[in-house]
């Protein structure tokens, strides 16, 4: 199990590794390793995902479909605090551009509200969002999406041009298992809605 204590989340919502322990979570949130160059707020820890029940055994379902073929996820994000996203419209206040050429090269700050890369309201604080890629169980190393995490632009569209087959195929194999589990659909590479 996680570890953590389940009584302390409101009811619906659970820790995905009391589902999944062998899913890969690396919540980025957490650590500086995001389009805001900070630790946001609200996230305590690197490797505690919480998601509703339903989205956590969902997810399990996915992992266990993919361990067949040698893959697993990784979880970059799930549920998010109000606090978070509260953090997210106050780092756009600031004058700070120092992760622009790494995570938003195309566009400044007001724009990813504008073309909803950023939202003022986000399906993560519902708990059935979540961010995520595919790795390769053997070497833990994640496949070629063709994009980075939070990366803001054409890249992270799902069916954007210019992939390679690799690339687009990956894309495919992770959209493919998501939908054998019930999740509807995709908004990047890397984000699906439970």
């Amino acid at each position: 199990t996680s570890g953590e204590d389940p009584a302390s989340l409101p009811e619906g919502f659970s820790y995905l590794r009391d589902f999944a322990p062998s899913i890969d979570v690396e919540l980025r949130y957490a650590t500086t390793e995001n389009f805001t160059g900070q630790v946001v707020d609200g996230y305590d820890s690197t490797d505690a995902a919480i998601l509703r029940t339903d989205a956590a055994k969902a997810l399990a379902k996915v992992q266990s479909g993919l361990e067949q073929g040698g893959l697993g996820l990784r979880i970059y994000d799930a549920f998010r605090p109000t606090r978070a996203v509260s953090f997210f419209m106050d780092w756009a206040a600031t004058s700070d551009t120092g992760t622009k050429v790494q995570y938003y090269p195309t566009f400044e700050k007001p724009e990813l509200f504008e073309l909803g890369y950023i939202a003022e309201k986000s399906g993560h604080s519902l708990g059935g969002t979540v961010d995520l890629t595919l790795i390769d169980l053997a070497s833990g190393e994640p496949l070629d999406m063709g994009g980075p995490f939070d990366f803001f632009g054409e890249l992270s569209h799902y069916e954007t041009a210019g992939l390679t087959a690799e690339q687009t195929a990956n894309r495919a194999r992770l959209h493919e298992a998501m939908l054998a589990q019930g999740f509807p659909g995709t908004h990047t590479d890397r984000d699906l809605d439970a």
